[in-house]
């Protein structure tokens, strides 16, 4: 087959849309597919290469720098899909409208991949995102089908009126398990973008009960906010902001973690709590949207928007190294599922049934 993959964002930008994206696109490639990956062109990118067997077009884009990531606007998305001429198209974005009005136009078999909530936000920012959701029900409307990143955005777009036929949860995965050290480090930690859904206010006021050094690595708008929110809760001592991290700087951190917290608003999947559950590691996380399903039995799991009950479970882990080590080999066992040799299979299905005919447009319920 000849897939394309679209997405206003790409390597060098790193999130969890793009890194899906590289991995499935490798192992399409390496099972014998043509794939392409059509994307705007960032700064300092080429306008097209070739990476571990997929192509990477990249499209001249206006870039607005008000969050994270920033707003986008590319050229010739309606003339590069026509000119590559898929058997499958698969969108995966929502906030573009550059990129959103010619997928919803495009007459060719296609798929979008749901990575995130709908609606998801805080404060004025979820009041756009309902908005923007809304308006973006209809294109997907267009699509053949819809594959979702866990059980619980599938659920969720079948209660606002997709059909339940037309949607498949193919969740984002791993490409190994780690080694793992072993050793555990004097920190806890929490790894991400710094945006208010991730919930790190709580985590701020929780660690004024909390008598340990934690690890933030990630960033994005709310850097410095938090930053003064640590200085405010006189726990900036203790919390180290380390921004953004190299991957081998990441794996080290993950690797010798006591634990990691994740004390999210909104979270679809969780693929960073995958990420560490694959080195061995607990969690300790919020009881929000597909995040327990993601995690099971591999964490303690907190009330969100809750900094005392947050403290509590938090202090109950450092205090109790045997549940540590518990939760830990949970972790590792339900990572294992997360591999995508395990899951490549399930994407590559979905995109055969759309180029048979087997899956068809949906249907409102």
């Amino acid at each position: 087959m000849k897939i394309v993959d679209v997405n206003p964002f790409f390597y060098p930008y790193h999130g969890g849309i793009e890194r899906r994206i590289y991995d499935t696109g490798r192992l399409l490639a390496e099972r014998g597919h043509e794939v392409t990956v059509l994307t705007g062109r960032l700064p300092g990118t080429a306008e097209e290469e070739t990476m571990d067997g997929f192509r990477v077009i990249r499209l001249k884009s206006r870039l607005i720098n008000i969050y994270n990531p920033p707003y986008i606007s590319s050229k010739g998305v309606s003339d590069s899909l026509n000119s590559l001429d898929a058997d499958i198209v698969n969108y995966n974005y929502r906030w573009a409208s550059s990129y959103n009005k010619p997928l919803a136009a495009y007459k060719g078999k296609k798929v979008f991949t749901y990575h995130n909530m709908w609606g998801e936000g805080v404060g004025l920012q979820a009041k756009f995102s309902e908005i923007n959701d809304n308006l973006f029900k209809k294109g997907l409307m267009t699509y053949d089908h819809i594959i979702c990143v866990s059980d619980h955005v599938r659920n969720d777009l079948i209660r606002r009126g997709i059909g339940k036929e037309n949607t498949t949860t193919v969740e984002s995965g791993i490409t190994k398990l780690p080694t793992m050290s072993g050793e555990e480090g004097d920190f806890i930690l929490s790894l991400g973008r710094l945006v208010r859904t991730k919930g790190l206010d709580y985590l701020m006021k929780a660690m004024v009960d909390v008598d340990h050094r934690l690890v933030i690595c990630g960033k994005g708008p709310d850097s410095e906010r938090l930053r003064r929110l640590a200085e405010n809760y006189k726990v900036d001592k203790k919390t180290e902001f380390k921004g953004f991290v190299s991957e081998e700087e990441k794996e080290y951190l993950m690797s010798r973690c006591k634990f990691f917290v994740m004390p999210s608003i909104f979270e679809s999947y969780g693929l960073a709590a995958v990420e560490l559950m694959s080195y061995g590691k607990p969690l300790v996380c919020t009881d929000v949207n597909g995040l327990p399903d993601t995690v099971g039995n591999a964490a303690a799991i907190v009330k969100p928007k809750d900094p005392s009950d947050l403290a509590n479970a938090v202090n109950s882990l450092l205090t109790d190294p045997e549940k540590r080590r518990e939760l830990g080999k949970n972790a590792r066992s339900k990572a294992e599922s997360y591999l995508w040799d395990n899951l490549i299979g399930n994407i590559e299905d979905v995109y055969r049934k759309v180029s048979d005919g087997t899956y068809s447009r949906p249907k409102t319920a």
